[in-house]
């Protein structure tokens, strides 16, 4: 009954404030407002990626607007990142999470068709941008999407990329975002690079014998996280988990290249890649392990930034 109430509290907020009138045009609020289960919202819109569906990439004017539109809503001008975004089928959304209350801004198609395969950002929209979880293969490196959503729901200061097509979607490598300069994936994430914020890429593995491990973890082409990395291998190592650390061992799935691992060594940005077995993925005591580990970290980085 409590929660009835205050999921009902928070509707009549909401909605209460979209029917104000005259809206200041310095308002940083989005225009479009929306009371949401965010984990549903972006799990069912990750469910629908299909291995044999078109994908076709955004053009470098379409990509440098929405990192430009990404920047002006980092800087809080949601009303020049709403003028970006908009020609390009683009929506920004405050979203208000009806199980914790925390308002998040996400940028996604404004309807079904090309850009809705180019995938979504989710920002907190309660503190500054602290730190970034990206899921570039979602569904084909199965649970994935489940961990960044858990990521973002249990620990504040984040944000959210997911990309919006499965890795092998349309012709080639064309969607295989983590290895593409010409994603809006990519351009998301370079552009929270430039402001410093720190990222971990979660990719999965099929558990074989050539993987004897429940995590790799690596810093991909960027050398400068080291001690967050060590860490973090040493969180999911007291929690059971066996980890390959790529910085001072040979291991599989270092990610060295990784595009996004790139542009970070190229920013002097903090870049964490994880790649986890399928128990530590999804449900079951490994996959708590692991998200406990990097909520650990996510704590760290929120604490540093504020």
């Amino acid at each position: 009954m409590t929660r009835i109430l205050i999921q009902f509290g928070l509707f009549l907020a909401l909605f209460g404030c979209q029917s104000a009138p005259d809206r200041s045009t310095d308002d940083p609020t989005p225009h479009a407002r929306e009371l949401v289960d965010l984990r549903d919202r972006i799990l069912t819109y990750t469910a629908d990626l299909k291995p044999d569906a078109t994908y076709a990439p955004p053009d470098d004017t379409q990509r440098e607007r929405v990192a430009e539109g990404v920047g002006h809503l980092l800087d809080g001008d949601t009303a020049q990142a709403e003028r970006l975004l908009t020609p390009l089928g683009l929506k920004l959304t405050r979203l208000t999470d009806t199980e914790s209350g925390r308002r998040y801004d996400e940028i996604a198609a404004a309807r079904p068709g090309r850009a809705a395969r180019w995938g979504r950002l989710y920002m907190t929209a309660d503190s500054d941008v602290r730190w970034n979880a990206q899921v570039p293969h979602p569904v084909s490196d199965r649970d994935t999407e489940h961990l960044g959503v858990r990521l973002l729901e249990g620990n504040p200061g984040g944000s959210l990329v997911v990309a919006g097509a499965h890795r092998r979607a349309g012709r080639g490598d064309a969607a295989d975002v983590a290895h593409r300069e010409d994603s809006l994936f990519h351009a998301i994430v370079v552009e929270l690079q430039k402001r410093n914020i720190p990222g971990v890429q979660l990719h999965g593995f099929g558990k074989d014998s050539d993987h004897p491990y429940e995590a790799v973890l690596s810093t991909g082409a960027a050398r400068s996280t080291l001690t967050e990395a060590a860490a973090l291998a040493d969180g999911m190592q007291a929690d059971g988990l066996r980890v390959c650390r790529g910085w001072s061992a040979r291991c599989p799935l270092e990610g060295t290249t990784n595009v996004q691992g790139k542009a970070a060594e190229r920013h002097h940005a903090t870049f964490l890649h994880v790649e986890l077995s399928p128990d530590a993925r999804g449900d079951g005591t490994d996959a708590d392990a692991a998200a406990t580990a990097l909520s650990g970290l996510l704590t760290t980085w929120n604490s540093a930034r504020r």
